[in-house]
């Protein structure tokens, strides 16, 4: 048994992303400028949490060296 309508084909998904287009184009640069800065300030939190754990990972060593010399 086939079904009547099957997944779209390569020419069928061609006529979806123009029709997208033309609906979204001009929200489109928002959008990505939008995910761009996402993506960044995702960066930056994620280099101040590597930040934050190696200037720990010094204090703790810092602290080992004076225990030491006492």
């Amino acid at each position: 048994m086939t079904l009547a309508f099957g997944l779209p084909s390569g020419p069928e998904w061609i006529v979806v992303l123009v029709v997208a287009l033309l609906i979204f184009g001009s929200r489109l640069p928002k959008v990505m400028r939008s995910l761009g800065q996402s993506v960044n300030e995702f960066k930056r939190g994620m280099n101040d949490i590597v930040d934050a754990d190696e200037s720990g990972d010094a204090a703790k060593k810092d602290a080992e060296k004076d225990e030491a010399k006492a």
